[in-house]
């Protein structure tokens, strides 16, 4: 899926190698730390925070360490705009299904925490599903958090699991069902909105 965002900022990269830092404020990364997380080639990274540092969008951290870390500067006029621009999670949020189903024999998909604006959630997305391959699971997870810049909270549980820690009241699943989510696919009935 083709970010529309992509065209207005001029590519990929520079998308998201500025929600990474906009989603991650306080949080500093190296050159070779940004382009892995937000899975750009070094060079291209490099250049981008170069364009960022000279904007002050970003600013280099003082550190002891060996090369140079980066951080958002959290003075910068148009922050709060940007970020505001940038966090399109609930459209993410909808196509996720798409994104992971081929994982496995996915059953349930429930969105919450930032895909529905709230940033404090313990979780932001549950999958229940069976026979899931875990490590083609993680990865398309990593996919879709360079793309938004954030690392995700997710859980995958089994549907046997599931129904138990529902009919337990268990804390993990009443968390995401008592607060705002939404179900973005559901196989399994469950029968709650």
């Amino acid at each position: 899926m083709t970010d529309p965002l992509q065209k207005l900022f001029g590519s990929m990269a520079r998308l998201k190698l500025l929600r990474l830092f906009l989603f991650n404020p306080g949080r500093q990364f190296t050159v070779p730390e940004a382009a892995e997380r937000a899975r750009v080639p070094e060079r291209t990274a490099r250049k981008e925070i170069n364009l960022f540092a000279s904007v002050r969008l970003i600013k280099r951290a003082r550190s002891r360490s060996r090369g140079a870390r980066y951080l958002l500067n959290s003075d910068f006029g148009y922050l709060a705009a940007l970020q505001s621009l940038l966090l399109n999670a609930p459209e993410r949020g909808a196509d996720i299904y798409e994104r992971v189903r081929k994982a496995g024999g996915i059953k349930l998909v429930i969105i919450a925490g930032i895909f529905v604006g709230e940033w404090e959630s313990a979780l932001d997305v549950l999958i229940v599903g069976d026979r899931v391959k875990e490590k083609k699971l993680r990865s398309r997870i990593k996919n879709l958090e360079s793309e938004l810049g954030k690392e995700l909270r997710y859980s995958l549980l089994s549907s046997d699991d599931f129904f138990y820690r529902l009919n337990m009241n268990d804390k993990l699943v009443r968390d995401i069902l008592d607060y705002q989510h939404k179900i973005v696919f559901d196989r399994l009935n469950i029968g709650l909105k």
